[in-house]
């Protein structure tokens, strides 16, 4: 099963989202790659997709099955360099803890809003 990871990127209290087209908010974030850890592929990810540098932190939680094939990880990160650039999604956004609500997420990033909402 290949891990996919997610970042959720803090910034003065702010959580960032980005809205899939078709679909709902998720956790930024992408595959992660032969020989490479979940922090690096967070990292490279995020670079890639964002332009933004990050320090990784915690897992939010054990990792939630997106199919057969794929398992999603979700870590917490803090922004330390950059701007977030728009490449992949349909939008990005900063959220408040108390605008964060599970219903408007993807199924499998769902779990993860509540554990960083409980940590914020």
């Amino acid at each position: 099963m290949q891990t996919v990871v997610g970042v959720a990127v803090v910034r003065d209290g702010l959580v960032l989202a980005a809205y899939r087209v078709g679909g709902g908010w998720e956790f930024p974030g992408g595959k992660v790659e032969p020989g490479e850890t979940d922090e690096q592929a967070a990292v490279r990810e995020i670079r890639e997709e964002l332009d933004l540098e990050i320090k990784v932190g915690d897992s939010l939680g054990p990792g939630v099955d997106i199919s057969a094939d794929y398992r999603l990880q979700v870590y917490l990160a803090t922004a330390v360099a950059g701007d977030p650039v728009l490449r992949e999604h349909a939008e990005l956004r900063w959220f408040a803890p108390a605008e964060l609500d599970e219903e408007d997420w993807l199924e499998p990033d769902r779990p993860f809003v509540k554990a960083l909402r409980d940590r914020l």
